[in-house]
């Protein structure tokens, strides 16, 4: 709740418009990923106290539907604006609706979701690839993850109507994997769906979030290749994900930000989310307490913020990562653990020798006044 007051404040400021300038999606996401956390902090609470939720996700779906939201987005696509808009704007809406009893939901916005999901359905349909573009002549298949979530979400709250497009999609999707590592590849033909970059800890982050309100079943596969594949622990310090699999080492970009001993300090965070999904419950502990660690949290009692608050949608992503539950289906039974219960042994050794840092001078001072004070006896 202090994080998203922290970004509530940041959003009514220029957050937005400066996330928009650091990611081709910015403003976008930010105001998404904050709807959806209060989406999920929502969900845990009696349906009689949902109003903050309720109105806070709404309002950051006005953002989305706003020509702010959407300009990034090309209005002659199928869907119109792309899968990225039209899946996540979709998963919110229906987020939304989750909120309410079927007593309390509103016409108009039961409408739009019926609309914008009958949309989504038939461009699948109409499509000879699983991946729908995001953009003119590009598509990554975790944008069309998301938009299939959003469909099976639809099944849940309405009356079903989806389930042949999504099993028509998991089957085109298994005949398209990344040769290399059996994952969804990061990016696809746009035409034919054809892996043409492998799979990546920025993408397969989010596509494992997603994936078990999609199929439970192939999503437990999934995220168990890519947990041997990603998942790794440099210097020995603590979980992290790497952004190209073991033993592969590629470029940095804007999707994966930095890549310090080849790790996605992005792709980390969202995996702490789709661990929690998985009920990889050992994994997620390990990679929250390393943000912990790494992220340079600053608390104060309203807000807290990591990274001193410099990056908001860093914020917004672990945010969002921290609060995920299950929306549609469950995971398939909970992984073998590959987390030690001593893994944060090596991070407590260098807390003890940093806190013990300042006092060093001044206990060898001491050792040596005793020394020369016994030499005089």
């Amino acid at each position: 709740m202090r994080q998203l007051s922290f970004l509530r404040a940041q959003l009514n400021g220029k957050a937005g418009d400066e996330a928009q300038q650091q990611f081709p999606e910015g403003y976008f996401f930010i105001h998404a990923l904050y709807g959806l956390s209060w989406v999920e902090i929502g969900l845990r609470d009696p349906a009689g106290k949902r109003a903050a939720a309720l109105r806070e996700a709404r309002w950051a779906l006005r953002q989305l539907d706003s020509p702010a939201g959407r300009a990034p987005f090309s209005a002659n696509l199928v869907p119109r604006h792309g899968v990225f808009y039209r899946g996540w704007s979709n998963w919110l809406r229906g987020g939304i609706l989750s909120l309410q009893t079927a007593g309390q939901r509103q016409p108009n916005e039961l409408r739009r979701f019926a609309d914008d999901s009958a949309g989504l359905g038939a461009a699948f349909e109409g499509s000879a690839s699983p991946f729908l573009h995001a953009y003119p002549g590009q598509a990554w298949p975790v944008d069309s993850t998301v938009a299939m979530a959003s469909l099976r979400l639809h099944d849940t709250l309405l009356p079903p109507r989806f389930s042949e497009t999504v099993q028509r999609w998991v089957h085109g999707v298994r005949q398209r994997l990344d040769p290399r590592t059996g994952l969804l590849p990061h990016r696809v033909d746009a035409s034919t769906g054809e892996p043409v970059e492998v799979a990546r800890g920025s993408s397969q982050s989010l596509i494992q979030r997603f994936l078990p309100d999609v199929d439970p079943v192939f999503a437990d596969d999934q995220y168990r290749r890519f947990r041997d594949q990603y998942v790794t622990w440099p210097l020995g310090l603590g979980p992290a994900v790497r952004e190209y699999p073991d033993g592969m080492d590629g470029p940095a970009d804007v999707d994966s930000g930095p890549l310090p001993l080849g790790v996605s300090l992005s792709a980390s965070v969202v995996t702490i989310g789709a661990a929690q999904i998985h009920h990889d419950a050992p994994l997620a502990a390990a990679l929250a307490q390393s943000s912990e660690f790494v992220g340079l949290p600053v608390d104060t009692p309203w807000t807290k913020r990591y990274a001193f608050g410099l990056l908001p949608i860093g914020d917004a992503f672990l945010a969002w990562s921290k609060a995920a539950r299950p929306s549609v289906a469950r995971a398939a039974s909970p992984p073998p653990s590959t987390v030690s219960p001593w893994w944060p042994t090596p991070l407590l050794s260098i807390l003890v020798v940093v806190g013990a840092a300042p006092w060093l001078p001044a206990l060898l001072r001491r050792r040596q006044h005793r020394r020369t004070g016994i030499r005089g006896l």
